[in-house]
């Protein structure tokens, strides 16, 4: 007897703390796409860390961590960005299990005046440029290092205007040239659930002449050119941007929402995680020497293992 344990026991029959590990994948939520008759552009995706697969941005997988049973992990799951009315989208908001944190993705743009180029919002990945009816090239928005890339440049001569796709964890979002509206960056695939999947496409640009853009692997969203005036939104629980609307028309153009976020845990199968107040998740049979966590949404919650 070594005080009140006995044989790892604690008194009252609780069995004492033990050190496990826990791969992840967090991805973060996906920016919101700007909407405007006369150039918008994509969101960027939600920033994607990962041990499992491939990570966000081009980087290297990062580092499984060592958890403690009985100890309580914050979690927070991050909402969408919303898409613009008539203006720019909004950043997608951070995904954070522990001491991972995710950054939201950039917005989309929207250009509301002419003869001007608007840059997108950086993030996690970066959402897309616009402009209306300037010659030249613009910018670009930033992801971040490890997590996604860059949003796409809006280019034109003439009277043509758009915008550029925003940003994924795999790729940068494509450029407006011209009246054709960029793609959506591709995500990343992740194998961490047993089967391959991609998270954290970027969303789609609009241009006058070839208005629908293609959201990227991952949850991004496409853009419209005809009626009704919004884009799509992202995929929920991918950190897929929001596809942009671009039309010569009237106001009300709406962009779609960013794509919620959602973080995934594989640990071994000998443990059980349990969900704490306000978290929503699911834990799988075990298989292949492993159990995983899906967790969907949390404002601010806790999970822990026995």
């Amino acid at each position: 007897m070594i005080g009140n344990l006995v044989a790892g026991t604690l008194s009252g029959g609780l069995a004492a703390p033990v050190n496990f590990t826990v791969d992840y994948l967090v991805v973060a939520a996906g920016g919101g796409a700007g909407g405007w008759r006369f150039g918008s552009a994509g969101g960027g995706a939600g920033g994607l860390r990962s041990t499992v697969g491939a990570t966000g941005g081009g980087g290297s997988l990062e580092t499984a961590l060592t958890l403690t049973t009985q100890n309580n992990y914050t979690v927070t799951i991050g909402a969408g960005g919303t898409g613009g009315t008539d203006g720019d989208g909004t950043v997608g908001a951070n995904t954070v299990f522990d001491a991972i944190t995710s950054n939201g993705g950039g917005y989309g743009a929207a250009n509301n005046t002419a003869g001007a180029f608007v840059n997108g919002g950086n993030g996690g990945s970066g959402g897309g440029a616009a402009h209306w009816n300037l010659n030249g090239t613009s910018g670009t928005a930033t992801g971040t290092a490890n997590q996604g890339f860059s949003g796409g440049t809006a280019s034109a001569s003439g009277g043509n205007y758009g915008g550029g796709g925003g940003g994924g964890a795999g790729f940068v979002g494509a450029n407006h040239v011209n009246g054709s509206g960029g793609n959506g960056g591709g995500g990343v695939a992740s194998n961490i659930t047993g089967s391959n999947i991609n998270y954290a496409g970027g969303g789609a640009g609009g241009g006058n002449l070839s208005g629908s853009g293609t959201g990227g692997t991952g949850g991004g969203g496409n853009s419209n050119f005809s009626a009704p005036p919004i884009g799509s939104a992202g995929s929920v629980n991918t950190g897929g941007g929001g596809g942009s609307t671009t039309t010569n028309g009237a106001t009300g153009y709406a962009g779609g929402a960013g794509g919620s976020g959602v973080v995934i845990l594989r640990y071994a199968d000998t443990r059980t995680i349990s969900f704490g107040a306000g978290v929503t998740g699911t834990e799988s049979a075990a298989s292949g020497g492993y159990k995983r966590a899906t967790i969907t949404a949390a404002t601010s919650g806790n999970v822990s293992w026995l």
